[in-house]
């Protein structure tokens, strides 16, 4: 038994053994296997990310939403008492308003019930669905209490979607009321929208019903804007008037404040005699402004002290500005580009008929006419008009003298062709075109031969400024009298200044940059120095000064601010436009040219004038 018994132990044992050895064996091939794929260059560790993990889970919220199932709150609807359940977190996560109404230490951070004021129901179970899915359905005859909801709940996306979907709608008969809506719901991208689409259809806006509906204050912020898209001032005087009548019991009373935000001084003294004083008589206030009109035109060269809102220009009343040619990197720019004061913006409205440069122009009756000028070959004394209407060029009679680097203006009814170069030498004379007899005739010459000079009217007489007499750049001015048929000498500039640009305003002549430089050395130094004149005294002072130093720089008026475009730095033709505030001596930059251009021309279209719009 013993013999029996020591066999079987040892056989029990070694089984064991036997059993701990393979298990032994086993731990050692799982470890070196273990090794084998830590150190394996291709081994890394894995990121995991389910696709549509996020949509899945508010998907099943949404379920446990429809079977309300774990909802752990109910909003009821003020206006109507509708309740719908919903999920805290889900609605904190969605929505700011909630987040401060569950997590903030509010009264109802607890409450099971909470009733939201003022709140459609049907727009609350729409709302708390877009919190689940992201998704919501606009409508004509939902999108403003969805819009007004999605503001109080901060629901920014959707207050967006909808301020969309109205800008879509913007009509001249719903502009003003969606305006107010906007600014009422502080949605300040659907109000500038709004304001926006009113500006630019101001005309058809003001024949609709809301504009008769509109109350003093919002009539005050309408006629306060200086972007409204109309042709003439005449066109706000005749809105107001339209505006008062409808109820004139109630209304008549603020024709004083209303009038003082019309441009009254803007208006022909011919309107403000026949139509604004006879609709405003026995009025105080509206006497005064039409004393102040009056006194705008009767006085313009006391404009300066009299500037104020009324006599700044809206910009749509301006017209249009015209440059025309000039030398650019490809040797002469035959386009002629429009500024539109409203976008600020340059487009190419039309062609010249040929490469010319060194020319004048003129407006006469919405014809443009180009005068003189070199066409890379030879001195020209062609004239050639545009129409304005047809884009049409015609030939006119021609100049007695070639000429190029003159300058041209109209004065009295005639247009004057001054000084430049006829191809051999400068030139001192001038000549004057009569429309009605279609001819050139001289007049008394200049006591200087000039080219590249400053060219401008001003109180009634012909100025020449500064320009080339062929061994130097001149500082001397002279004006013409077309009375006595003279010239004389005016004050001299405070330096040398050839293709010097000119512009009147306000009873001012302005001279802008230049250069100063021999004719064997035309590349040397260019201004950025402006100088006005004051006939009054005779004498020149500097203002402000361009942004940068350039000669053959375009000038001209254009509304109430001096405008001087392009010009050469001597290295480039610029692109560069910028404009003069008299009143408050400063320039500002405005959008540059299409074509970069040097010695362009620059003349102000008026628009229209159509008060039957």
């Amino acid at each position: 038994m013993s013999m029996s018994g020591s066999m079987e132990s040892p056989s029990k044992d070694s089984g064991n053994n036997s059993l701990v050895g393979s298990n032994n064996n086993l731990s050692r091939e799982f470890s070196t296997l273990s090794m084998s794929l830590c150190s394996s260059t291709t081994s890394q560790d894995e990121h995991f990310r389910c696709e549509g993990h996020a949509e899945h889970s508010l998907s099943c919220m949404k379920n446990y939403l429809q079977a309300g199932k774990l909802c752990d709150v109910t909003l009821i609807a003020g206006s109507n008492g509708k309740r719908v359940q919903a999920h805290r977190l889900v609605l904190s996560a969605a929505s700011e308003y909630f987040s401060a109404m569950f997590t903030g230490g509010l009264s109802n951070t607890d409450e099971t019930e909470i009733t939201l004021g003022d709140v459609n129901g049907d727009v609350l179970q729409a709302v708390i669905n877009y919190c689940y899915t992201g998704s919501i359905e606009i409508r004509e005859d939902n999108v403003e209490t969805l819009l007004a909801t999605a503001c109080l709940m901060l629901l920014h996306e959707v207050v967006e979607a909808c301020s969309r979907f109205l800008a879509h709608q913007l009509h001249p008969s719903n502009c003003l009321g969606i305006a107010v809506f906007a600014e009422h719901q502080a949605c300040t991208s659907l109000l500038q929208e709004a304001n926006a689409y009113t500006s630019q259809h101001f005309m058809q806006v003001i024949r609709n019903q809301e504009f008769l509906q509109l109350n003093v204050d919002q009539m005050t912020n309408l006629l306060s804007n200086d972007d409204l898209n109309i042709s003439c001032e005449e066109h706000i005087f005749q809105a107001l008037m339209c505006w008062i009548q409808h109820d004139s019991n109630n209304r008549r009373q603020h024709i004083g404040h209303l009038l003082g935000l019309v441009k009254l001084p803007l208006l022909p003294p011919a309107f403000l005699t026949d139509h604004v004083e006879p609709m405003t008589e026995g009025d105080p206030t509206c006497q005064k402004l039409i004393m102040e009109a009056m006194k705008w035109h009767l006085l313009p060269e006391r404009r300066l002290q009299m500037v104020c809102s009324r006599t700044r220009p809206r910009k749509a009343t301006l017209g249009r500005l015209l440059v025309v040619g000039g030398m650019d990197k490809n040797k002469g720019a035959t386009t002629i580009e429009s500024y539109d004061p409203r976008c600020d913006v340059w487009t190419v409205s039309h062609h010249m008929s040929g490469r010319r440069l060194q020319f004048g122009i003129a407006l006469m009756e919405n014809k443009l006419l180009v005068v003189g000028g070199r066409d890379g070959l030879k001195t020209l004394n062609t004239m050639e008009c545009l129409d304005m209407e047809s884009g049409s060029w015609t030939q006119l009679s021609p100049m007695n003298t070639h000429r190029h680097g003159l300058g041209v203006a109209v004065l009295g009814g005639t247009l004057y062709a001054v000084g430049g170069h006829d191809g051999w030498s400068y030139l001192n004379t001038v000549e004057r075109w009569d429309p009605v007899a279609r001819n050139w005739q001289y007049v008394a010459p200049m006591q200087n031969q000039r080219c590249s000079a400053g060219i401008a009217v001003l109180a009634g007489k012909l100025y020449a400024v500064g320009g080339r007499d062929g061994a130097s750049c001149l500082r001397t001015v002279e004006c013409y009298d077309p009375h006595t048929n003279k010239w004389k000498a005016a004050a001299q500039l405070t330096r040398r200044r050839g293709g010097v640009g000119v512009a009147v305003a306000d009873g001012y002549l302005y001279a802008m940059g230049g250069q100063d430089a021999p004719a064997n050395n035309p590349a040397a130094s260019r201004f950025d120095c402006v100088e006005r004149y004051d006939p009054s005294i005779d004498g020149w002072m500097t203002v402000a000064s361009l942004s940068s130093k350039r000669d053959a720089v375009a000038a001209c008026l254009f509304g109430d601010k001096l405008f001087a475009v392009g010009g050469y730095d001597g290295s480039h033709y610029l692109r560069t436009v910028e404009q003069y505030d008299p009143n408050c001596n400063e320039w500002n930059t405005l959008a540059p040219l299409i074509t970069g251009r040097a010695g362009a021309c620059i003349i102000a279209v008026k628009n229209p004038v159509q008060l039957n719009e």
